[in-house]
């Protein structure tokens, strides 16, 4: 893939010159029970802890400061509905420097208020960020903004290699990085930086299985995109032609990481870890959990690049987990319909010492005879032992059961 680079690890440096003291320098620590679990040994740089909660607003800040007053006075415009609104937003409202931010109509609301309520003023247009986008480079030209792209741009980029610069002082050992990649500019700046610093360290990107986009563009392969992933963060289409070129030079390969994995690694972090992600903060983790040969051994830096999910989606994360590691269960019984059916089969739960949740019957909907009728019992267990005892000791005694699985 050829085409210049604009930018060094010179640059990357002098960004963290230039943003220290306004953004937060967050802390890099090993985590002994990741590192068991994982087999390797693990270090979690937790830009999560960022007062918008993500790595963006070092990309912004660099970007707004390299900006002649002239042009700050002006303002800046940006399409964007996550990170990089509130990132922008925030350091542009303390550097008193308008911010306009164009958000598609379908924009969670509060997205919307967590722009606004950090200085940003924000636009709705379009249904998709395709017009968002285009929509705001017209406002662009229209008004004499300045427009602050969220990867593609070296001084953005510069500004998000900051944190390989923290990493590496933090923790020298660190000999490998797994770095999640939407449109590029965090691992591109990372990446050129850290090569400098450790010319023989391995780094992987990490992709969400749904949206490999960097990794169909940098292998020149055509992949569909598309579908709901938790790694929203990461969700891009279209990822920057700038950051591919340095990807495809300096990083050694990227990882597609499944829904699953990603679900899997938010709940380790939150239990472990006592720290809220996003989806697209545990995608280093989830690499390094569903790639275990390929990290065993080494010094894994990863970078828990976010900490905005919604606290609903948050919840389903966690109860998910805990129907995957059987603590919870759902078992789908069929029953005669008469008097003392149910209190039959409570027996077996009360046998082992399972809790019951939620029942829920279904007599019409079903194929069953009229006299038939469909249970379902969501409950919880210690472990998956106690809830395959349960469905052995139904089935002894005759009932029809099987478990309701998560796709």
């Amino acid at each position: 893939m050829e085409g210049p680079v604009p930018y060094g690890a010179d640059d990357v440096r002098a960004a963290a010159a230039r943003i220290s003291g306004q953004v937060v320098r967050t802390p890099t620590l090993h985590s002994r029970t990741l590192s068991q679990i994982t087999g390797a040994n693990i270090w979690l740089k937790f830009e999560n802890q960022q007062f918008t909660a993500a790595y963006k607003e070092r990309g912004a800040l660099n970007a707004l400061l390299l900006m002649d007053d002239d042009v700050r006075a002006r303002g800046v415009i940006a399409a964007s509905a996550g990170n990089h609104a509130q990132g922008l937003s925030y350091h542009g409202t303390r550097l008193g420097v308008p911010v306009t931010i164009v958000m598609p109509r379908s924009t969670p609301t509060i997205k919307i208020m967590q722009t606004e309520a950090v200085g940003g003023t924000v636009v709705l247009h379009g249904e998709t960020y395709d017009d968002a986008y285009a929509h705001a480079r017209k406002l662009e030209q229209e008004r004499g903004l300045t427009f602050v792209h969220p990867f593609d741009d070296p001084h953005v980029s510069a500004g998000q290699g900051t944190v390989a610069i923290e990493m590496l002082e933090d923790a020298p050992q660190i000999d490998t990085l797994a770095v999640p990649i939407g449109g590029g500019g965090l691992i591109s700046g990372m990446a050129t930086v850290a090569r400098q610093v450790k010319p023989d360290i391995t780094i992987y990107g990490v992709q969400a299985a749904l949206f490999p986009s960097m990794y169909a563009k940098v292998n020149g392969l055509d992949l569909e995109c598309g579908g709901d992933t938790l790694a929203e963060g990461i969700a891009v289409r279209d990822p920057g032609e700038m950051t591919a070129r340095i990807i495809q030079r300096l990083v050694d390969d990227i990882v597609l990481v499944n829904e699953p994995a990603l679900e899997s690694a938010t709940a380790l972090l939150l239990q472990i870890e006592k720290t809220v992600v996003e989806g697209a903060g545990a995608a280093g983790l989830a690499a390094v959990c569903t790639n275990r040969a390929m990290f065993e051994g080494r010094n894994v830096g990863i970078v828990l690049c976010g900490g905005n999910i919604d606290t609903r989606l948050l919840a389903n994360v966690l109860l998910r987990d805990l129907a995957r590691s059987g603590r919870l269960a759902r078992l789908r019984l069929t029953l005669q319909d008469r008097p003392g059916a149910l209190f039959k089969v409570m027996r077996a739960f009360n046998a082992q010492n399972v809790n019951i949740i939620e029942i829920y019957h279904q007599r019409i909907f079903t194929t069953l005879p009229a006299k038939g009728l469909i249970t379902d019992i969501e409950c919880e267990a210690r472990d998956r032992g106690q809830i395959d005892a349960l469905i052995a000791q139904l089935r002894g005694e005759g009932y029809q059961v099987g478990e309701v699985e998560l796709a």
